[in-house]
């Protein structure tokens, strides 16, 4: 079970001066199942508005498959995949608002969750800028990355296992620290009326002080994304808002707040 912690060391985080940095708890290494099995609970307490936002993830990346299919040009993934992150923030949003109803007895419903965006929309918007410049900055590595392939060589397996193994082991580094700086920031700016770099700051503080936990929590998500792809994103419909509504139980557990909190 996640122990509060009454006064954790500083580190460079929280002793930046940057923003305030929002407390946090210790979390025990498998927390995130229990997150997991709390928002199945809200995915079935609200089956519909779920569904809803379930098929809005499934059809984006289905979308983005046809037209490259279609047209055969594969440019077309850029301006669709910044489109899809300025519009992730507020979809998210949505989904934490569902669990946010139902935490506080309320009947969630699908116009509110639209709604919810607007609640601290600057830093919302802000923060969808912010991942967008760091997928603008890994596209760029990665076309590097791929005009560093010599034009000369076969596509075979020998030839190409060395970039693979480039591009790999650099995407999972632009992952990893887009974990680090978004886990809890979009519950903490939906729920708290705090500047950005407060909840950047908070949820940086949190992945770092609970390393082994997130690292669970991330494989996880993982795994569930790669499920997605591996079904031709179909199972997006169910997994998505259950990944959304895990990460703000987890929100409501690790960061932590003036009054008790309670799942439902």
């Amino acid at each position: 079970m996640s122990q509060k912690i009454e006064q954790a060391p500083d580190n460079a985080i929280t002793s930046s001066g940057i923003a305030r940095v929002i407390p946090c708890v210790q979390l025990d290494k498998f927390d995130c199942f229990k997150w997991i099995a709390l928002a199945i609970n809200d995915f079935k307490q609200a089956k519909i508005i779920s569904l809803s936002y379930g098929i809005i993830f499934t059809l984006v990346p289905i979308a983005i498959s046809y037209l490259v299919a279609s047209s055969g040009w594969y440019l077309v993934i850029f301006p669709a995949m910044i489109c899809f992150m300025l519009l992730g923030p507020y979809l998210a949003a949505g989904l934490y608002d569902v669990s946010w109803q139902l935490e506080k007895g309320s009947e969630p419903s699908f116009r509110h969750s639209l709604k919810a965006m607007s609640r601290n929309a600057v830093n919302e918007w802000g923060f969808g800028i912010l991942l967008m410049v760091l997928m603008i900055f890994w596209l760029r590595v990665a076309s590097i990355i791929h005009a560093l392939y010599p034009s000369y060589l076969d596509m075979t397996f020998a030839n190409l296992w060395p970039f693979l193994a480039l591009g790999t082991v650099v995407g999972a580094g632009f992952a990893a620290i887009v974990f680090f700086i978004s886990a809890f920031t979009q519950p903490i700016l939906l729920e708290r009326k705090v500047d950005i770099a407060t909840a950047v700051l908070t949820s940086m503080n949190a992945v770092w002080r609970n390393k082994l936990a997130m690292f669970v929590w991330a494989s996880v998500i993982l795994f569930c994304v790669f499920l997605g792809f591996v079904t031709f994103f179909i199972s997006f419909i169910v997994i998505m808002p259950i990944l959304g509504y895990a990460t703000w139980h987890g929100y409501i557990e690790t960061i932590e707040t003036k009054r008790e909190r309670k799942f439902v």
